[in-house]
């Protein structure tokens, strides 16, 4: 396995965060992060350090739309551990060009389906969740 450390994602958006719901915890219901990353994307090829927390890395994803992954808990001290994820994609153009247009129907099952198992929350809930997050971040005029 490789080790790499974070630098700038390359299509310019962040790493995302995920919570658990109410009384669950990332482990509980992922006790094999790891195993339950390659059974979804694609085998682990190493790790990289983002903000302190050491993520996994598929660098060759199974699905075609995706470029790369980085996945694992975000672990903070006295607080429950977040789910941190990336999904690096390639220009919608390649892959219907290379015929793999299905592939992106197939792309959003995966990343929802994983999401869900890993916090117990579907694409709404988690919507909603961010949302709140980033109106809390906001300064007050």
């Amino acid at each position: 396995m490789t080790k790499l450390v974070y630098g700038p994602l390359s299509n310019g958006r962040g790493m995302k965060e995920y919570k658990m719901r109410r009384g669950e915890h990332l482990d509980d219901r992922m006790p094999d992060l790891k195993g339950s990353i390659e059974e979804y994307f694609g085998e682990v090829t190493g790790t990289e350090e983002w903000n302190g927390h050491e993520l996994y890395v598929v660098a060759d994803p199974d699905n075609p739309v995706f470029e790369k992954i980085l996945a694992g808990a975000a672990e903070y001290s006295g607080k429950k551990d977040k789910l941190a994820v990336h999904f690096e994609e390639r220009p919608a153009e390649e892959v219907i060009a290379e015929g793999n247009a299905d592939a992106a129907a197939d792309a959003v099952d995966g990343k929802n389906e994983f999401l869900l198992e890993a916090t117990g929350r579907d694409a709404k809930s988690r919507r909603d969740s961010l949302k709140r997050e980033v109106e809390d971040d906001a300064p007050d005029y």
